[in-house]
């Protein structure tokens, strides 16, 4: 036992070891980042603007991500610093959801749902930093308007997605706190598929509509897109006409989405923490933060940063600077979802032990 012990306590060390080096390393890239998000040469005033494909071999139709522009000197680093923490974020993600098809004891509702979001952050990660990793090595390379399409449908739809998807999660630990008998009745198997199917075919509805509508939008001008992925502030500038109809309803889908899902969060803690810390004992403050801990923290990296960039004009910030703060959710939140799990759950650290012990087991003779 004492070994044992001893081994999770050491494995802890690791991974936050790990999570320290990895998120010291992510602020100073972003602090450098920051420091040179302002071009140090431009074009003299009335020069025209060279084409982004220019020496390039791009069909003339395609459009060409900038991710980066400014700081050519810093792509290889970035390339292998983005790279590391895509392989992380895959392996993080995927223990996750082996660990829940594996362990009996992570068949519970809490942690169908914690796999549904191993699941999207796997599916966000795929779409976003191949591309990334690719504008980085193989600057000017074009990409179809089919193929940013189909990057905006992924990216709205998982964005959507996870924040359906985290009030489940949230709910799920109100009624296992506040309504202990009732949980099984209201928590049933068949509602939590139901909910997740929910959860998903909402993202992808919601983003269907505005990658169509935005789409169907004439692009002119010089076809650069100022972002490392294909974004709806990015390409609103190349298009032209009219746009503030969608931009209206842009910013009340973004409300909707993201504002109203977070006030349903908040008020589902309001509704566990108020009655937990009144219980006149030593184990009940300590219940709901050891089970919802963990969620809280996803809750307020994920919303902290993806606030910053879908609810603030677009006057208030530069393109250098929003590829940055767009780095926290596409990026970091990602990869430290499933550490934070990993830490601060200790049922999936439990989990984690048996498979270990089990798989050691059936390789001894």
């Amino acid at each position: 036992m004492m070994v044992m012990m001893m081994m999770a306590m050491v494995t802890m060390m690791v991974v936050m070891m790990v999570v320290m080096v990895t998120v010291t390393v992510m602020v100073v890239t972003m602090m450098l980042l920051l420091m040179v998000s302002m071009p140090t040469t431009r074009a003299p005033p009335g020069a025209p603007e060279a084409p982004p494909c220019a020496n390039r071999s791009c069909a003339p139709h395609d459009l060409v991500l900038l991710g980066f522009a400014h700081v050519p000197a810093l792509r290889p680093l970035l390339a292998a610093l983005f790279l590391a923490m895509f392989l992380l974020t895959l392996l993080g993600n995927a223990l996750i959801v082996l660990l829940s098809a594996l362990d009996p004891a992570l068949r519970a509702p809490m942690y169908f749902f914690l796999c549904h979001l191993a699941l999207l952050e796997i599916c966000f990660s795929l779409d976003i930093v191949p591309r990334l990793l690719v504008t980085l090595l193989r600057p000017g390379r074009g990409v179809s308007p089919a193929g940013c399409a189909l990057q905006l449908l992924l990216v709205l739809s998982c964005v959507t997605s996870k924040c359906f998807l985290l009030t489940a999660m949230a709910w799920d630990r109100h009624v296992a706190i506040c309504r202990p008998l009732r949980y099984c009745a209201l928590v049933s198997p068949r509602f939590c598929r139901l909910l997740a199917a929910t959860c998903w075919l909402a993202g992808v509805l919601v983003s269907l509509v505005f990658t169509i509508w935005l789409f169907s939008f004439p692009f002119c001008g010089p076809h650069g897109i100022r972002h490392f992925f294909c974004d709806i502030a990015p390409l609103l500038s190349l298009v032209c006409g009219d746009t503030s109809v969608f931009e209206a309803s842009v910013l009340a889908a973004t409300v909707l989405v993201i504002m109203v899902p977070f006030c349903l969060i908040a008020t589902s803690y309001s509704k566990i923490l108020a009655p937990v810390l009144c219980v006149p004992s030593a184990t009940g403050p300590r219940k709901a933060p050891s089970t919802c801990a963990s969620h809280l923290m996803v809750v307020v990296l994920f919303y902290g940063t993806t606030g910053v960039i879908r609810l603030r004009p677009k006057a208030s910030y530069s393109p250098e600077s929003k590829q940055v703060v767009s780095l926290s959710y596409t990026l970091v939140t990602p990869m430290l979802n499933p550490l934070i799990y990993s830490l601060w759950n200790k049922e999936v650290k439990a989990a984690l032990g048996r498979v270990c012990v089990q798989r050691r087991g059936t390789r001894t003779p």
